[in-house]
């Protein structure tokens, strides 16, 4: 049986770390380690070492010779809601017409209009949709993904959501990370019952995601129109009681104490952030908290870009994700996830390329795990071309320069 596997002339090997650190802040995101001519050896599933094709090549069970393609680290794509039913096009004709986010919301669609679809499908046609998006964003070299609810707003749905991420999980080799994310908005029946609906939250839902174990973090919407800093410190509190820990969507469209209240509670990550100011970013800079940035979100919805110079350059560490949904972001491309982040961020391409592995990783707890070319880590990667440089990768944004993606040491 195979059991190590030796990829020979690599052009370029890219994000080759020894020993990968946990994240990358400040000027160390523009430090790009890579190998030119390079061999790689894989055994069980992991990296096992890496070199130059000058020395002497490790035996192994099985050689491949790349004839100068080029390997990256397969992306982590740390924020995703794909367990949705449908799509919401007809919400994209009444953006183009005007409307703001918050309108749709108030018209019943958005959250809403995904939470009724969600209600009415069968959890096997969820996970249906679901494996193919997933098999999708493999196809474009994601090897991690964190995957949140939020479409159900009601604890049977909830539940139905959160069961078909652990069946993806159980089905896939991907590395999966699951988010329970109750407080997405207000269920219509709650509009003027804010209180029943957080007790909801915080007496039924929590106990019962704990109970059959169907969340490693838990996530609230904290934001103007949404939940308040007040009421997300209340989930947050009680979701530690249960040893769930936090990740905030935060400052999406107004300064809301998000930042702060996520900062406050040890969260994993923030995301969003569109609206951060010199207060949230000193808040920040005194955390373990990763910044987490979402362009698509920005650029679908006409939104303030997020300032990921100004964080970059005080010290921050910043990560990247999708946020693929089926109203802000309606695609799971993290080649387009970089370009955005390069053209509107205003992202050096080492930066966007270190804010999707290593620092994306991190922000879903699997940094010792994925994000870099490092002994011991999964063989989670991915091969494209020979390209002119590193920059070529979120230049060319109209092309899918994944050739394949291998999960575990095995090519998909």
């Amino acid at each position: 049986m195979q059991t190590s596997l030796l990829l020979t002339h690599i052009g370029k090997l890219v994000q080759t770390r020894t020993v990968a650190p946990q994240r990358l802040a400040g000027a160390e995101m523009a430090e790009l380690p890579c190998i030119d001519q390079a061999w790689l050896k894989i055994e069980q599933g992991r990296i096992h070492s890496f070199g130059l094709m000058s020395e002497p090549l490790p035996p192994a069970d099985q050689t491949e010779n790349l004839g100068g393609a080029w390997i990256f680290p397969a992306w982590a794509d740390s924020h995703t809601h794909i367990v949705y039913d449908g799509s919401r096009e007809l919400e994209f004709v009444d953006k183009i017409k005007g409307l703001s986010y918050e309108e749709i919301a108030q018209r019943g669609g958005g959250i809403l209009n995904s939470a009724r679809r969600l209600h009415q499908a069968t959890e096997d046609s969820l996970f249906d949709q679901a494996w193919n998006r997933l098999e999708e964003i493999t196809s474009y070299g994601t090897g991690a993904v964190e995957i949140k609810s939020g479409y159900g707003l009601s604890t049977a749905d909830e539940l139905k959501m959160l069961r078909v991420i652990r069946r993806l999980k159980e089905k896939s080799n991907l590395l999966i990370k699951a988010s329970f994310l109750g407080a997405h908005a207000l269920p219509q029946e709650f509009k003027q019952n804010r209180e029943g609906y957080i007790k909801l939250i915080i007496n039924e839902m929590l106990p019962q995601v704990a109970a059959e174990g169907l969340a490693d973090y838990v996530d609230v919407f904290c934001d103007k129109g949404f939940f308040t800093v007040d009421e997300t410190a209340r989930i947050l509190e009680a979701a530690a009681s249960f040893g769930l820990p936090p990740k905030i969507h935060a400052n999406e469209l107004d300064y809301s104490g998000g930042i702060q209240v996520g900062v406050k509670y040890n969260a994993r990550s923030v995301d969003h952030l569109e609206y951060t100011g010199q207060e949230e970013i000193e808040t920040l800079l005194a955390s373990s908290t990763m910044p987490t940035l979402l362009p698509s979100t920005a650029f679908f919805l006409r939104l303030k870009q997020p300032p990921a110079r100004e964080m970059i350059n005080a010290g921050l560490p910043v990560a990247l994700a999708s946020d693929y949904n089926p109203g802000s972001s309606p695609s799971g491309r993290m080649q387009f996830i970089l370009s955005l982040a390069c053209v509107n961020l205003r992202m050096l391409p080492e930066e966007a390329i270190n804010a999707a592995s290593i620092n994306s990783a991190y922000a879903m707890g699997a940094e010792t795990e994925v994000g870099s070319i490092s002994p011991g880590k999964r063989a989670n990667l991915f091969q494209t071309r020979a390209l002119s440089s590193v920059a070529f990768l979120p230049y060319a944004f109209g092309e899918n320069l994944v050739q394949r993606t291998m999960i575990s040491g095995k090519w998909q």
